[in-house]
C-alpha cells in the first residue's frame, strides 16, 4: 500500500511540474505590455500636414511605437490650435504661421520641433501661355486664402519677379478651396493657384467629366526658391509641442521625432502604401487621389539650425506683408526646439 501511495505522489508531482512548464511557456508567448511607454496626445490636420504621420499611426495601432500615442485628426487648423491651447494635445502638426501665432498668444508656450511640409501651391492654367512668373502679367489669378499664407506667398513671388500685385495682375479671391475648384471646373477661372490635394482632386473631377484638364504651369515652392537666395524657404507646415510637455518629457519627444522622421521618409519611399493608409485614417479621403497628390505635397523633415534658418526667414517675409499673420512679431530663439 505504501508503495502505491508513493507512486501516486510522484505521479502528481510530475504532472504538476508539466503544468507549471506549460504555464511558463504560455506566459512567455503572450504579448508583453510596456507600462513604461509615455502617453502622448497628437493632433493633426487632414491634408498635407497630416500625411507624414500615417506610418506612425499604423505603428501605434500595431503596438510597435516607442510611445503610446493617441491621434486626433481634425479638419480645421483652429481646432488644432484649440487642442494645444486647452492642453488636450501635447504635439500638433499645424501651418507654420499658426505656430508663430500660438507662440505669441501663449507667451512662449509652444516650440516648433520640425518642419514637415514645404509649399503645396501650384499655378494651373487652362491653356499654354504661362512658362514663367513674368507671363502672369495681365492675367486674372483665382485663389483662396485672402489675408493668409497663400496671399502673401503669391505677392512675394510676384514682387520678386518685378510684378505689382495690385497693378500688373488681377487677384480674384474666393471663400475657400472648394469654391476655387468649382471656379476651375466651371471654366470661370482660366488661371488659378491651387493647393494639393485639391489640385489632384480637381484634375480627377474634370477628367471624369470629359473636360479639358488644366496644366500645372508653376510650382510656387520652386519659384520661391529662385528668388529667396537661400535666406528662407517656403515652409507651410510644421510640428509643434507644448513647451511644458517638452521640458517634462524630453525622452518621449526625442522618440517621437525619430519615429516621425522615419514615418515621413517611408511615405516618400512607398507612396502606394502611404496612400492606402491616408484613406484608412482619413487624412486624404481617397487612396487614388492621395497616390497622385503625395509626390506634390513636398513632405520634408527639417530640424535644428536648418529648421530655424528656413522658418525664421519665411516668417520674416510674412511679417513684412502682415505682422498679425504671425502673431505680431517674429518669434525669439526659444521658439525653435534644440536652439
Amino acid at each position: 500500500m505504501k508503495r502505491l501511495v508513493s507512486l501516486a505522489v510522484i505521479a502528481v508531482l510530475f504532472l504538476t511540474l508539466l503544468a507549471g512548464c506549460g504555464r511558463a511557456e504560455d506566459a512567455n508567448s503572450a504579448p508583453v505590455v510596456d507600462a513604461g511607454k509615455a502617453q502622448v496626445n497628437v493632433t493633426a490636420i487632414a491634408g498635407p500636414t497630416g500625411v507624414g504621420l500615417v506610418n506612425l499611426m499604423q505603428q501605434n495601432d500595431q503596438k510597435t511605437a516607442k510611445n503610446e500615442y493617441t491621434f486626433n485628426l481634425v479638419g480645421d487648423p483652429q481646432q488644432a490650435v484649440a487642442a494645444i491651447t486647452n492642453k488636450t494635445a501635447d504635439i500638433a502638426a499645424v501651418p507654420t504661421n499658426l505656430a508663430s501665432t500660438l507662440y505669441k498668444r501663449t507667451g512662449g508656450g509652444v516650440q516648433v520641433l520640425a518642419l514637415n511640409t514645404l509649399g503645396v501651391l501650384y499655378m494651373l492654367e487652362n491653356g499654354n501661355s504661362i512658362e514663367s512668373v513674368a507671363d502672369l502679367r495681365g492675367k486674372t489669378i483665382y485663389t483662396s486664402g485672402q489675408g493668409a499664407n497663400p496671399e502673401y506667398i503669391l505677392n512675394y513671388v510676384l514682387e520678386s519677379n518685378g510684378l505689382d500685385p495690385k497693378k500688373d495682375v488681377t487677384i480674384q479671391f474666393v471663400p475657400d478651396n472648394d469654391a476655387l475648384v468649382a471656379a476651375i471646373v466651371s471654366n470661370q477661372a482660366q488661371v488659378a493657384m491651387v493647393p494639393e490635394p485639391k489640385l489632384t482632386a480637381c484634375k480627377v473631377q474634370m477628367k471624369a467629366a470629359g473636360k479639358t484638364v488644366p496644366n500645372t504651369v508653376l510650382n510656387m515652392t520652386e519659384e520661391w526658391e529662385k528668388v529667396a537666395n537661400g535666406d528662407s524657404a517656403l515652409v507651410m507646415g510644421c510640428v509643434i509641442a507644448r513647451t511644458d510637455f517638452v521640458k517634462e518629457n524630453s525622452a518621449a519627444v526625442k522618440a517621437f521625432l525619430k519615429e516621425y522622421e522615419a514615418s515621413i521618409n517611408q511615405v516618400k519611399e512607398d507612396v502606394e502604401t502611404a496612400a492606402s493608409l491616408c484613406e484608412s485614417y482619413q487624412v486624404i479621403p481617397k487612396a487614388a487621389i492621395a497616390k497622385q497628390a503625395i509626390p506634390n505635397c513636398n513632405l520634408t523633415y527639417v530640424a535644428g539650425s536648418a529648421m530655424k534658418k528656413q522658418l525664421s526667414g519665411y516668417l520674416q517675409v510674412l511679417y513684412k506683408y502682415n505682422p498679425a499673420a504671425i502673431g505680431g512679431a517674429v518669434p525669439a530663439d526659444d521658439f525653435y526646439y534644440g536652439q
